[in-house]
């Protein structure tokens, strides 16, 4: 009876921990990208998605995730999350995310794409760096038809 309660007790621990939705940190110059390869060393664009049991993906570039989540079924996706163009390293909701499309902004892939927390965020640097804004499904839908 002891151990079964043991057991009982392991097998509920191991189902906790097991299904953490929850970001990874990057570690930029180590972990690859998930779609293209390259090794993700730009603190300001990448991005992350994490499953709904968890698996989480890496990305040099919020380009590369639209690109793979069109091979992926996005009813498991729990969380698409982008790098703040304002605060390297620090993963903000992709789908509340406003992005900017601008040629004087480079990214890893060449989409000149950078993600902001606010939407007045991203029109402050557009007003210094031009481009165009999009929300996550607009972005979503110029990307696929490019």
């Amino acid at each position: 009876m002891k151990s079964l309660k043991h057991y009982s007790i392991y097998i509920l621990l191991l189902l906790l921990f097991a299904c953490n939705v929850a970001p990874k940190p990057i570690n930029y110059g180590e972990d690859g990208c998930h779609f293209c390869k390259m090794t993700i060393v730009d603190k300001v664009h990448a991005a992350e998605i994490v499953t709904k049991k968890g698996k989480v993906y890496k990305f040099d570039a919020t380009e590369c995730m639209v690109n793979f989540i069109d091979d992926f079924e996005t009813n498991e996706i729990a969380l698409y999350l982008s790098n703040n163009y304002l605060e390297p390293e620090t993963l903000i909701d992709a789908t509340q995310a406003t992005f900017l499309i601008s040629e004087n902004i480079p990214s890893p892939m060449g989409a000149y794409l950078s993600a902001f927390k606010t939407k007045a965020e991203a029109e402050s640097v557009q007003s210094n760096k031009g481009g165009t804004l999009y929300n996550w499904s607009s972005l979503q839908e110029y990307l696929n038809n490019k």
